[in-house]
């Protein structure tokens, strides 16, 4: 198995745990309240982790146009988790968590038109499928 799809799995595990948690923690309170508090656990974490994890001579490497990028990376992240939040406050956690997931089929979408990655015949049959279970799952009976 290749690295990257290791940390992938990973992340996967991690992020399905951090839905149900979350939903745990906004019992009482408001999903902006919810997301604020996690916003700053967060934010001391991976600072804790550059502080370990990222050599100093790095922070030299970065040019203006990686910080734009990652700026309106944070930018989208911020808007993402704001409307993730509301709707787990409201919704239930597996549609919430798949609903969310279906940022799969945007991100090939925009992958492709500002990337030039290819889209391949297994790549839009898996989208096709998100979009399928997607559908399945947000189906009232």
């Amino acid at each position: 198995m290749e690295k990257w799809v290791a940390f992938a799995l990973v992340s996967m595990i991690f992020a399905g745990f951090t839905s149900v948690i979350a939903k745990m923690g906004l019992v009482g309170i408001s999903g902006e309240l919810g997301i604020t508090i996690r916003t700053l656990f967060v934010s001391l974490f991976v600072l804790g982790f550059a502080a370990i994890a990222v050599p100093m001579n790095d922070y030299s490497l970065l040019s203006r146009t990686n910080i734009l990028w990652l700026g309106l990376s944070a930018l989208t992240t911020t808007l993402s988790w704001i409307f993730y939040y509301k709707a787990l406050k409201l919704g239930d956690v597996a549609t919430v968590a798949l609903i969310d997931k279906g940022s799969v089929v945007v991100a090939i979408l925009l992958a492709w038109l500002l990337l030039k990655e290819v889209i391949t015949l297994r790549i839009l049959i898996g989208g096709a499928l998100i979009v399928g279970g997607l559908l399945v799952m947000v189906k009232k009976s």
